[in-house]
This record gives C-alpha cells, structure tokens and sequence, in this order.
C-alpha cells in the first residue's frame, strides 16, 4: 500500500510518502500559484506514485480551525482523488519541522519545511494504525 501526506498552505504544499508503511520521506513541496495549479500538480503527483491512501493534515484548536478546515476539504475535493482520505491532526508539525532542522539548512521559503511537516502527519498517521 502506497501512502501519501498533505499539508495544506496557503503559499506551499508539503508532500510526504510511505512505500512501506515504515519509511516516510518527504518529497519536493509545491509551490502554490493558485488553487487549480496546486490541485493538478497533487493529482500528477499522485498519479505518478500510485498512491492507494491520502493523509490529509488539518490544524484542530484554535480560531481559525473552522475556516482552515473547509478551504482544505474543498481542496481535497478538487484532487478526485479514488482512494482512502483521512483527515488528522497537524497541529505544532511546521513548528517541529523548523526545530528538527535548525542549523542544517537555511529556512527558506522553498517547501522543506512544508514536506518535512508533511512526513510528520505521515509518521503520526502510521503511529496510530499500529
């Protein structure tokens, strides 16, 4: 089974995979000019890797869950995707990111921090199928 992870931004997309169920690597992040853009490169991406299983990260707490939470289900929607979604928490996954990678690169506003936050939705999803 092939399993893929989302988080979902506003300027980025994160993207992580499984092959195995136990190996979780973070793939290139997409850069988001608009939301169709962003929608056909997901769809591509995971065409390419026969994904089976989508996780998708949505932030729980806070004021804006409510609003965050259908822009990225409307997004997912956009995907047509065939498979198993599930939806988990992300919370604190960017701000992780950023502290396991501190002095290792530069934090740029390339993606690394998006898709390395994605392999940590991955990680928990995988965690919690155990």
């Amino acid at each position: 089974m092939k399993i893929a992870a989302i988080d979902v931004g506003e300027k980025r997309i994160g993207l992580a995979i499984s092959l195995d169920k136990k190996i979780v690597l973070p793939q290139n992040a997409i850069i988001r000019k608009n939301r169709e853009q962003a929608a056909n490169e997901v769809k591509k991406f995971l065409k390419e890797w026969q994904i089976d299983t989508l996780v998708v990260g949505v932030p729980l707490g806070g004021s804006s869950e409510e609003v965050m939470k259908k822009k990225i289900e409307h997004f997912v929607k956009l995907l047509d995707f065939k498979g198993e979604i599930f939806y988990i928490d992300e919370s604190f996954t960017s701000y992780e990111a950023k502290e396991m990678t501190k002095g290792q690169f530069r934090h740029k506003k390339d993606g690394k921090i998006d898709s390395i936050a994605a392999s940590l939705i991955l990680e928990r999803f995988l965690e919690s199928k155990k």
